[in-house]
């Protein structure tokens, strides 16, 4: 075996092996730093000429994320309002925040039949009510943190961008990649011409099997009449991103996928209805509630648990016996597709492929970009860029190169950053992710839909 080993590390220094697995591709050239003056910024602390007041609106997981900004950075964002109809969210916020009670609210509609008492809006309610609130808030002179995808129609969607465009408000939709150091570094190498003129992209989002079976078998994003179709849920951050890089419209879109596995024709025997029933493969299916919430204490964002034990494993357990994260994943009433491809074609004759798929054990997107004169690799951690004229090649790593403080690789808070800054200043072109730059991307979503369901290709059409 010695031999082979040091034929390998003379191949690894020679540079004809891969410099790293998880973004692929040969090092057949001398490694360079040809992109390293591209870098993306370091967080830095907007200077405000005035604290941000905000009302919540929605106190789940989303919520508490923005709304933890102002926990760190109080003088820039302060949570005034809070709406929320259960009860535990809405007493934690109110109490994390300090927010008075005549402002704490059980429903959306109960913040508006208030005089305006804030600044703006952080609209993190299910995705059947985005519409309702930012409408409402929109009418009143609020400016909008607005959660994705913005709603669940194309016309609600235009009805939101004209009202806000009407009445001159402020509104970020929360499609944070854009804010990502690692997206930003892809979006800044693809300009500077590195990679010659932009040809083609291959994305892909493994949502990782559990993470499925959470969210979209048993949770609140299983229904597309309840949310959204999962290429909107789920994957309108990447037709965003797409767009945002390429920066061309699209124009065609098709699309295929399906429910494959989680249906009750796929349930294994032994299984039953909710998996504390009797359940023979408890404690050794993948999907098993017992094993992820119980056992491994892990995807329990959604649940609303005291802290201290034995309470908190007691809540546990009841949940999975009477809510819906305790039901069997192929008996559940779940529709949206476990795996959905797309095709795009840009103008400039610049092609994209998107594939979202269920059925993996790690998560993190992939992506393949091709120019004609070089192309590039990424995982979200790494990227591999490689130069054809010269056959040189850069890898860099988003960890070695920015501080993040923030989920989504940054994203979260600094879209809360830029957001503020314009909020201050009235300017939405401080912004990247504007509401109108965001119609695009829901749009190539809702068109995609069309085409898996009719087996069409279709236009794209702003107009429309």
């Amino acid at each position: 075996m010695q031999p082979s080993i040091e034929r390998r590390e003379l191949l690894k220094k020679l540079g004809f092996l891969s410099l790293g697995s998880t973004v692929g591709g040969l090092a057949w050239g001398k490694p360079v730093d040809r992109t390293l003056h591209l870098e993306p910024q370091q967080p830095e602390t907007p200077q405000l000429s005035k604290t941000i007041t905000a009302i919540v609106v929605g106190a789940g997981n989303r919520g508490n994320v923005y709304g933890n900004y102002a926990l760190k950075y109080p003088t820039q964002l302060d949570i005034v309002g809070v709406a929320e109809p259960i009860d535990i969210r809405n007493d934690r916020f109110a109490e994390k925040h300090a927010i008075e009670d005549q402002n704490r609210f059980v429903t959306w509609e109960h913040v508006f039949d208030q005089p305006k008492f804030a600044d703006a809006v952080i609209i993190t309610t299910p995705d059947d009510l985005h519409h309702g609130p930012a409408i409402a808030a929109l009418a009143m002179g609020y400016d909008l943190l607005l959660e994705k995808p913005i709603a669940q129609s194309w016309q609600e969607c235009k009805e939101i961008l004209d009202l806000a465009e009407q009445e001159e408000r402020i509104v970020a939709v929360c499609h944070v990649l854009r804010y990502s150091p690692y997206y930003k570094k892809i979006k800044a190498v693809i300009e500077s011409g590195v990679l010659g003129e932009l040809v083609s992209m291959q994305h892909f989002e493994p949502i990782q099997h559990i993470h499925m079976s959470h969210s979209y078998v048993r949770g609140n994003w299983r229904r597309e009449a309840d949310s959204n179709p999962i290429i909107l849920a789920k994957s309108c951050h990447d037709m965003d991103i797409m767009r945002w890089w390429i920066d061309r419209p699209c124009e065609y879109v098709s699309s295929f996928g399906s429910l494959k596995w989680f249906k009750k024709e796929n349930a294994p025997e032994g299984s039953t209805k909710r998996c504390l029933d009797g359940c023979a493969l408890v404690d050794t299916c993948p999907y098993s509630a017992k094993r992820i919430y119980y056992d491994r204490r892990s995807w329990l964002s959604h649940f609303d648990l005291p802290e201290e034990e034995p309470a908190r494993g007691e809540a546990i357990w009841k949940n999975l016996q009477e809510g819906p994260y305790g039901r069997c994943v192929y008996h559940c009433d779940n529709d949206v597709p476990d795996h959905q491809v797309m095709t795009m074609q840009f103008a400039d004759q610049i092609t994209a492929t998107f594939s979202m798929e269920a059925f993996t054990h790690y998560h993190g997107r992939r992506t393949r970009v091709m120019g004609s004169m070089g192309d590039m690799v990424g995982d979200e951690t790494d990227l591999l860029i490689t130069d054809f004229q010269t056959g040189e090649q850069e890898k860099w790593n988003v960890h070695d190169h920015v501080t993040l403080d923030s989920g989504h690789g940054g994203g979260d808070w600094g879209l809360v950053r830029d957001w503020l800054t314009a909020v201050d200043q009235q300017d939405v072109n401080l912004l990247t992710s504007t509401l109108a730059a965001s119609m695009e991307s829901h749009l190539m979503g809702f068109m995609a839909e069309k085409s898996r369901h009719e087996r069409t290709i279709e236009k794209i059409s702003l107009k429309s």
